[in-house]
């Protein structure tokens, strides 16, 4: 089969929309964001993703060198990236929530660079990769991948729209960084707050020990294990977490 150029122009462009979309949904959500996924793997995967569109939907009627074409394209790109980070806070909630955890067993100093966040607490970076592992045990990896062609039946191509009810969405839904992260870290500051009163009233009941000696190593090793103790709970609320935001935006896209 011969092309025209004009032809290969057309499928460059039909190509290009949902492209964008795509990779840049993949750049901005979970577990697709991953350094441990390679560059080439991520372009692989938007390639066949896309091509997967095309089978299923018609192409964009824009051309990208025009004013309304070069507008559609950012918002492609918007609406990936809206979609990808919505689903980031959940990650948000956990690494703050591991911080509080962190801090309040005196762990605040032990650090990890975390490629995808940045300088990360341990016990946030452990819950971290427990909530991936968690993630892809519910099939989250291919139910992200169907909220993202759900949104091109919601938010078509070449159909003018408005971005203001998936903006609404996500600043709606970005208060779980802070509910989430108290939810996860809770339990564990409440117990850890009862262990340095029990250490003040002890302290005070004999003043030549060394609390400094004594008291640091006992909230660290007593901290880890109620974590330990906790963290079935912890990973069950961690799964409501990733349900939850499947939920509401299964529901925006339907709307």
């Amino acid at each position: 089969m011969i092309f025209s150029s004009a032809e290969l122009i057309q499928l460059l462009y039909e190509f290009l929309y949902p492209f964008t979309r795509i990779s840049a949904f993949l750049l901005a959500s979970p577990f697709y964001s991953i350094q441990a996924l390679n560059l080439r793997f991520r372009i692989a995967i938007s390639v066949l993703l896309t091509a997967l569109y095309i089978s299923y939907f018609e192409g964009a009627p824009f051309d990208p060198l025009s004013v309304d074409g070069l507008s559609a394209l950012f918002q492609q790109a918007a609406i990936g990236i809206f979609l990808g980070f919505s689903f980031q806070i959940v990650t948000a909630a956990i690494t703050l929530g591991g911080q509080a955890i962190s801090n309040s067993i005196g762990l605040s100093m032990a650090n990890m660079v975390d490629p995808t966040l940045g300088n990360v607490p341990t016990i946030s970076q452990f819950l971290i990769i427990l909530s991936t592992l968690i993630l892809l045990l519910i099939d989250g990896h291919l139910i992200l991948i169907e909220l993202l062609f759900m949104s091109f039946e919601s938010f078509p191509l070449g159909a003018s729209m408005s971005l203001e009810p998936l903006a609404q969405s996500v600043i709606e839904w970005s208060s779980t960084i802070f509910t989430g992260g108290l939810l996860v870290a809770l339990p564990i500051m409440i117990a850890m707050l009862l262990v340095n009163t029990g250490l003040g009233i002890i302290t005070r009941s004999a003043p030549s020990l060394n609390i400094i000696a004594v008291g640091f190593p006992a909230i660290t090793l007593i901290g880890v294990f109620i974590l330990l103790l906790s963290l079935r709970g912890v990973l069950q609320l961690i799964e409501e977490f990733w349900l939850n935001a499947f939920e509401q935006f299964s529901l925006l896209m339907v709307v």
